[in-house]
């Protein structure tokens, strides 16, 4: 009996357990979602060279300007000249931690160019926490290059 109860409180505190505290309470350095490396990371600027418009999997690094303050759930990536680019994360499977913002991230994925419908830049803006105003104030998508990551490394 001691067995089934303890097998019991087992299966219940893993399945209890959220996904996302996997992610939220790692430190600098690790990696979140599939294991990845550093080795061949390209900057932004060289990313969008090579794309000429299509569709790219790659891995790119760049200075992390934004994170979804709600989750953890998407990050802008900025590169040298100030241009940024929305990450998100494959089949939403893992989160970022939300106070990363500063910090240099490599990711692996799928980089290509989107329109963002007005309701998703609402959205967006909602997460990062912007006034009523700024999020009013967007009335128009825009064609954005975004990214959908497998794996990312906080450096």
């Amino acid at each position: 009996m001691k067995k089934v109860l303890f097998a019991g409180l087992l299966v219940l505190a893993i399945a209890c357990k959220p996904a996302a505290d996997k992610a939220i309470n790692k430190i600098e350095g690790s990696i979140y979602g599939d294991s990845i490396t550093s080795v061949d990371a390209i900057s932004m600027v060289d990313m969008k060279a090579k794309m000429g418009g299509r569709n790219m999997y790659t891995k790119v690094t760049g200075q992390i300007d934004a994170v979804c303050q709600t989750k953890g759930c998407w990050m802008d990536l900025k590169d040298d000249k100030g241009n940024t680019m929305k990450v998100t994360f494959k089949d939403y499977e893992f989160f970022v931690p939300k106070n990363i913002a500063g910090k240099t991230a490599i990711v692996e994925g799928v980089a290509s160019y989107d329109t963002t419908t007005v309701d998703m830049l609402k959205h967006y803006a909602e997460d990062e926490g912007k006034s009523k105003m700024e999020i009013a104030a967007i009335t128009e998508p825009h064609v954005d290059l975004v990214f959908e990551a497998v794996g990312v490394i906080i450096k």
